[in-house]
Parts: C-alpha cells; sequence; structure tokens
C-alpha cells in the first residue's frame, strides 16, 4: 500500500476562520486510484511547526503532498521553508513568469508588480508544475526516495494541478492496489439500530472487507470496501447485494450520492418537474437541489416566504388561517403547497414551516417544531416533525426530510 500524507498550511484554517476542504477533495481523488492517506495534519505559518511536520511525515508515508503558503505576501514562507529544507536557492522560471505575465496582463488587466514578478521564483532543486488557474506554480521534490509536492492552498488552483500534473506523475511512479467501494444511503432508521440489524452480516465479512457507518442528518451511508484484484471486487458486490436487501426497509439509494440528487434523478426518470416554498429553510432546499448539474430540467423555482405576508400576497396563503392556525402548522403548509404548484406551474410541490431556534418557540410549539407538505394538482399531504437541536442542525434537517418526504410521495403517486 503507497502511503499519502497531506499537510496544510496556515494560520486561518487553525482559527477556523477557513474550512479545509481541501484535505477532503485529495483524499476522494487518491483513493481513486489506490493511495491510501495515511494522515492529515493542519500547521499554522510558523516556520518550525512546518518544518517538523515535513520530518515527521515522511517517516510516515512515501507522498507528502503540502497546500497552502504559496502567496507573494510576507505570512506565506511555505517557498523558502522548502528551499532551505531541500537545500536549493530562488532562481526565476521563465514559464512561470510567463504565466504571472499573461494573467495580470491579459486576464486581469493589471499592471504586474515586483512582488507578483516574484511569484515565479522557485527552488532549483524541484521541478515546477505550473498553475493554469493562478499566478503561483507548484513544486515537486525528491528526498530519500519520498515524494514531496508543495500547492497552492486555493482549492480551484489545486484541484487543476492535481488531476493534470500530480496524479498522472505519482500513478507513473507508484503500483497501487485498487481500493473498491460499494455506498447505499438509508434514512429513518439510527446507526445504533442500523448496527444491530445487520450485526450477523458485519460479524461474516472476511478480514479484507471492511463495513463503515457514516451518518448525518437523519441518514446513515453503509459503505463496503476492500483491496485488491477483481475476485475482491466480485466478492464485495456479492455482499452488497446481500446488504441491500437486509436494510431494503430503509433503503434510499444504492449508490454514494446525496438525497437530492436522489430525488433529482427521479423527478428525471418521471419527466416531472418541482417547485419549493421556504419559510424556516430560507431556501436552502431550492439551492441543494440546484447543486445538481442539469436540475434545470426538473427544478422550476421556489418562494422564499419568509414573512407571513409573502405567503399571503404571493402563495395565497389565507390570512384566516395564518390567524387561526398560525405560520407553524398544517393548514399553512398545505396552502403554501397549493400556491407555489400554481405560481410555478410544477408536477410536484413542497412547502416547510418551523421554528428552527434558538427562540421563538412555545409550549405548544416548542423549538424544532416543523411542518412539511408535499403534493401535486391531485393530493398533497402533511407531515409534523420535532427535531428540537441547535438553528443549523434543525434547518439542515427539515431539508432532508422534505427531500425524503417528497421522494416517499412521488414513488407511491
Amino acid at each position: 500500500m503507497v502511503n499519502v500524507s497531506i499537510i496544510t498550511i496556515g494560520d486561518e484554517l487553525l482559527i477556523g476562520q477557513v474550512i479545509d476542504t481541501n484535505s477532503a477533495w485529495m483524499a476522494q481523488e487518491l483513493n481513486k486510484y489506490g493511495f491510501r492517506v495515511k494522515h492529515r495534519v493542519a500547521v499554522g505559518d510558523v516556520w518550525d511547526e512546518i518544518w517538523n511536520a515535513l520530518d515527521e511525515e515522511q517517516l510516515q508515508s512515501d507522498i507528502i503532498l503540502i497546500t497552502g503558503g504559496l502567496g507573494p505576501t510576507a505570512d506565506d514562507i511555505t517557498k523558502p521553508l522548502l528551499c532551505k529544507y531541500f537545500e536549493g536557492e530562488l532562481v526565476l522560471n521563465e514559464a512561470a513568469l510567463e504565466n504571472v505575465r499573461y494573467l495580470f496582463e491579459e486576464v486581469f488587466k493589471r499592471e504586474l508588480t515586483e512582488r507578483n514578478i516574484k511569484q515565479a521564483d522557485v527552488p532549483n532543486t524541484c521541478t515546477v508544475l505550473q498553475n493554469s488557474r493562478g499566478t503561483a506554480p507548484g513544486m515537486l521534490f525528491e528526498k530519500d526516495r519520498k515524494i514531496f509536492v508543495s500547492m497552492p492552498g486555493v482549492p480551484t488552483e489545486m484541484q487543476v494541478m492535481m488531476q493534470k500534473s500530480v496524479i498522472p506523475f505519482l500513478r507513473e511512479r507508484f503500483t497501487t492496489e485498487e481500493i473498491h467501494h460499494r455506498t447505499l444511503l438509508t434514512f429513518g432508521i439510527g446507526e445504533s439500530m442500523l448496527a444491530d440489524m445487520i450485526i450477523d452480516f458485519e460479524n461474516a465479512l472476511p478480514a479484507n472487507i471492511k463495513l463503515a457507518y457514516l451518518p448525518n442528518y437523519g441518514m446513515v451511508r453503509l459503505r463496503l470496501t476492500g483491496t485488491g484484484a477483481a475476485s475482491v471486487e466480485k466478492e464485495i458486490d456479492e455482499r452488497f447485494l446481500t446488504l441491500q436487501h437486509l436494510t431494503k426497509e430503509y433503503l434510499v439509494t444504492n449508490t454514494d450520492e446525496p438525497m437530492e440528487a436522489v430525488l433529482g434523478k427521479l423527478l428525471l426518470s418521471k419527466n416531472k418537474t418541482i417547485s419549493t416554498a421556504e419559510s424556516c429553510t430560507g431556501g436552502l432546499i431550492a439551492h441543494l437541489l440546484t447543486t445538481i448539474p442539469g436540475s434545470s430540467a426538473y427544478f422550476n423555482g421556489s418562494v422564499v416566504s419568509y414573512s407571513n405576508q409573502i405567503k399571503i400576497n404571493i402563495l395565497g396563503v389565507e390570512e384566516a388561517i395564518l390567524t387561526e392556525n398560525g405560520a407553524v402548522s398544517e393548514q399553512t403548509v398545505l396552502q403554501m403547497v397549493n400556491g407555489v404548484l400554481k405560481l410555478m406551474d410544477t408536477d410536484y410541490a413542497l412547502a416547510v414551516s418551523g421554528i428552527m431556534g434558538p427562540d421563538g418557540g412555545s409550549d405548544e410549539k416548542p423549538v424544532g417544531t416543523v411542518w412539511i407538505a408535499v403534493g401535486n394538482r391531485i393530493k398533497q399531504v402533511a407531515q409534523k416533525f420535532h427535531f428540537r437541536f441547535d438553528r443549523q442542525r434543525n434547518t439542515q434537517l427539515t431539508a432532508i426530510n422534505a427531500m425524503n418526504l417528497m421522494r416517499k410521495f412521488i414513488l407511491e403517486s
């Protein structure tokens, strides 16, 4: 097994100002080609900490991938540190300079400064990886039969560099075993109950096949993983069929995809359209649906009816309904569904209204109370939920449960 360490550099990562999405993306890409990510380390913009991380990770892994700290400002110390670490000196790379000049003069339409030109300086002990999306080139070093690659921290720049340069180089240099994954998604059953349900299946797995539980917002993904030849893949496929049968009551999909993708595929398969009327989720459901490429084929639009006035004026909710029952009620969400169906002229619609917290609850309707309605022109149904978590989790759970309720309605109608 070829082991990889990922080092992400930047004070902003340690204080939570920026979320490290680079490590997750890199790990997924590397896993596709049989590389095992053994360590992920975040360090600040501190010389000794970066140096120590390089020393430690080369003891653990064959490949050390580094992101961050390659900018033009004083706090970006990765390049001079790597220059010293690999016993080189900074020299101007003409290809990198040409790239910087092109970006500033042709793309940004800005004057090229001395600070920008310095971006093209690289250690003479590295192989330069050109950056087609930015000004900081990547750098590849070899030391004691270990590979070190330093890349920009900007995700789009790093991703292109990984796909075009780094992964092809690593695949040519290293021989890896294939890693096989099979993933399904369940909904409506907790992790512990699911584990009890399939305990005999899990206990019967051979040593080369592992089962992982990945819970998130009312859902649990089950992932079978095996490493090796085609025979292992065949065995995983057989056991995956058994796993699907055991979980069929709660099974949403047998592929590794989110609920919004599942709902989108279902709508596409039936050539139907959907719209949303959202109060408490503030447009989150519409956002999730439209993160899926091609969603314009089935998603028409949304009304974010956060205020009662919008519910009345745009969606046609009766003022008397709101007065008598409140915005968080079965009657209100049913009228919201009917209103958005007419307004958006779609085959299906869903509506949500709830109390996300931390304030706004009452004895009758505590924080986390949510009504969800789904339907078409012929039939509408509504369901009440009690989530009672923090605002963010309540909102996410509302969105996921609304899409799942819509999914079930379509399948049953």
